[in-house]
């Protein structure tokens, strides 16, 4: 595919540092957080990343911060910041089963430095887009960016976190309403949609706005449903998986770059966006799904360079 590399992609929610604490008494701490790994995802893709967070001025903030500049994403510096960095603290039994507690605030700053220009694309999702007082600041930052931008989201929901599913639900659909593209996965829909077929609520979401609604099935493919009508699957390329650690947002940044690459990004070409047939379609999502294999097939969230993606042998 071609397209334009100009423009940007403005990238709003956590990033946080995931701590694991063994029963030996070791323990290890890694940089986490969806949408940071979206952001980390569509840098090495080629894409300019901006990230807006919520990082203090701390140790846990360094290393994340670090851990995003690596790959050449843009943290963005805003005009207040929490006292503490977000941790989530996964404590492992001897049976390896974990047990989590978070030290987590999520806000917005009022202003922050963002780059010149509208951004091409606004992503949002996880943490960021629920949990108060930022979730709804969120929302209201979405749906003012509409005019310049296209809008995706990504719900990856943290039941630990987000309490009783009838009370996400609504805030998940307002934020489905104001996407041109939404990516989901089958795991989430169990939760937040108990019993209703995932391939259902991919065909209703996409008449209630985004152009392109994907539902991820892991290692069985993807399903997308598609506004103009098209409905389509493709499969997942078959690896040995190291662990699934950043599969979806690692599809989430592929499936932006794809459509970046395809000329239907920004809110000059919703109309194509809704348009779009399913032959580009199925051609985005098997280069995701191609992504979200390279991710898994090597530990952590670690997705791929677009070197990587073009070498030879690698999983297609």
């Amino acid at each position: 595919m071609s397209g334009s590399t100009q423009g940007r992609a403005l990238v709003i929610g956590e990033a946080l540092v995931d701590a694991v604490r063994r029963p030996d008494g070791t323990h290890d701490e890694f940089p986490g957080g969806s949408p940071a790994n979206v952001a980390i995802g569509l840098a090495r893709l080629g894409r300019r990343a901006e990230l807006l967070t919520w990082l203090a001025d701390d140790a846990h903030g360094d290393l994340v911060r670090r851990h995003l500049a690596a790959s050449g994403v843009h943290v963005l510096t805003g005009d207040r910041a929490p006292a503490r960095t977000p941790v989530a603290t996964a404590h492992l039994d001897a049976a390896g089963v974990a047990t989590y507690d978070f030290d987590l605030e999520w806000d917005l700053p009022a202003t922050w430095d963002e780059g010149e220009g509208d951004a091409l694309v606004v992503h949002t999702g996880s943490i960021a887009a629920v949990l108060t007082p930022g979730g709804p600041k969120v929302a209201d930052l979405l749906e003012s960016r509409r005019a310049t931008s296209t809008i995706t989201y990504d719900p990856n929901l943290r039941p630990a976190l987000m309490g009783d599913p009838a009370d996400v639900r609504p805030v998940v659909e307002r934020l489905v309403r104001a996407s041109d593209v939404v990516k989901v996965s089958d795991e989430d829909l169990a939760w937040l949609l108990p019993g209703v077929a995932p391939a259902e609520v991919a065909e209703d979401w996409s008449r209630s706005g985004p152009a392109l609604v994907v539902v991820t099935h892991g290692g069985e493919g993807a399903f997308a449903s598609t506004a103009a009508g098209a409905r389509l699957t493709v499969p997942a390329p078959r690896v040995t998986v190291a662990d699934t650690v950043g599969a979806g947002d690692s599809f989430m940044g592929g499936l932006v770059d794809g459509l970046w690459s395809a000329g239907l990004l920004g809110a000059d070409r919703r109309a194509a966006l809704h348009d779009v047939d399913a032959g580009t379609v199925e051609q985005v999502l098997a280069r995701c799904a191609r992504i979200a294999a390279i991710t898994v097939s090597r530990a952590g969230a670690n997705p791929p360079t677009t070197a990587e993606l073009d070498t030879e042998g690698a999983p297609a």
